[in-house]
């Protein structure tokens, strides 16, 4: 999809169906034809479109005549899954002489939040301005990202207190995925708006070198946050692992107290089933005995059971989910 867009007098964003000096051309998972369009329009080499459009491209600077290509990943929610799940593609930006250019696989939230006209001091034809307000955007999104990935944890840490599923750690490992994803990203971002702050790239004011500061500022903290939160995720999966498996031991030895506690009454009950001659089989009130013996020995053998479990483990006393926040 290819859009234009041109800022007006007011600062309002209005979309054009030309090519004009200070416009900026959106191109959205582009078509062979509107890659060709734009190169022949605006003398873009045509690498610099394509590779933007790669999955697996790298966050790089490169410059080729009066082009200027910036590549950087930004965050996203992945589509079609039952879980929420994050991912990163490339964002290309082109600086060129007349235009500014952007281009991404997919729609995204960071420029729609331009095209929707929510950006102040927002202005096409002010390039190198778009460029850092678009980076800093990035960064704004990439640390809202990890506040939403922090909630989720711990929502999955709450579910998993008192679960002996799966379904949980799956979440979480999905999670720190989303972490790994987000920290490589951020690392290289980080290093392109280093080289854009010390090289010569962009003709930046002293404004403007403030505005990238701040990006790199932030940026920083990014990184720090979803390293941070990928070494929580990290124990948390392999303790939550242990917390499963021990709620299921815990349920393993109720059934396993039943099964011995009602051994007792099976045996006798199967004894006495038997088609020979038994002690006491005649007598009027054997049935009554029997059932008395099997309680009997019933309630001795949980009294047993309960005494050992109580000097044993004391914190699987009651429930067989109880003691996880101990």
């Amino acid at each position: 999809m290819l859009n234009i867009y041109q800022s007006d007098p007011n600062g309002s964003i209005k979309e054009i169906h030309e090519f004009r000096p200070g416009c900026w051309v959106n191109l959205t998972n582009p078509t062979d034809e509107e890659i060709d369009q734009v190169v022949q329009a605006l003398k873009i080499p045509a690498d610099f479109l394509r590779d933007s459009l790669d999955e697996e491209e790298k966050s790089r600077i490169e410059k080729e005549d009066n082009c200027l290509l910036i590549i950087v990943d930004i965050p996203m929610t992945q589509n079609g899954s039952r879980e929420e799940r994050y991912i990163t593609l490339p964002l290309g930006m082109i600086v060129t002489e007349n235009c500014f250019v952007t281009v991404c696989l997919k729609e995204n939230s960071i420029l729609e939040h331009f095209t929707g006209n929510k950006a102040k001091n927002f202005y096409t034809y002010m390039k190198t301005r778009f460029v850092l307000q678009l980076l800093s955007l990035i960064s704004t999104h990439y640390l809202s990202y990890l506040k939403k990935i922090n909630r989720k944890t711990n929502e999955i840490e709450k579910e998993l207190r008192q679960s002996t599923q799966n379904q949980e750690l799956f979440s979480l490992l999905n999670l720190e995925k989303s972490l790994v994803y987000f920290t490589t990203s951020l690392k290289t971002n980080n290093i392109v708006t280093e080289k854009l702050l010390k090289s010569q790239y962009l003709k930046m004011y002293e404004e403007d070198q403030h505005l990238l500061e701040d990006v790199i500022i932030e940026n920083k903290q990014a990184i720090e946050m979803a390293e941070i939160y990928s070494s929580i995720l990290s124990g948390l999966m392999d303790a939550f692992a242990s917390v499963i498996s021990n709620n299921l031991n815990h349920v393993m030895k109720i059934l396993t107290s039943i099964t011995i506690v009602l051994s007792f009454p099976t045996m006798i009950a199967s004894i006495y089933g038997m088609n020979v001659p038994l002690p006491y089989q005649n007598h009027p009130h054997s049935f009554s005995v029997l059932m008395v013996l099997s309680l009997a020995l019933s309630s001795i053998t949980a009294i047993i059971l309960g005494y050992i479990a109580e000097h044993s483990f004391p914190a699987a006393i009651g429930s067989a989910f109880d003691g996880i926040d101990d």
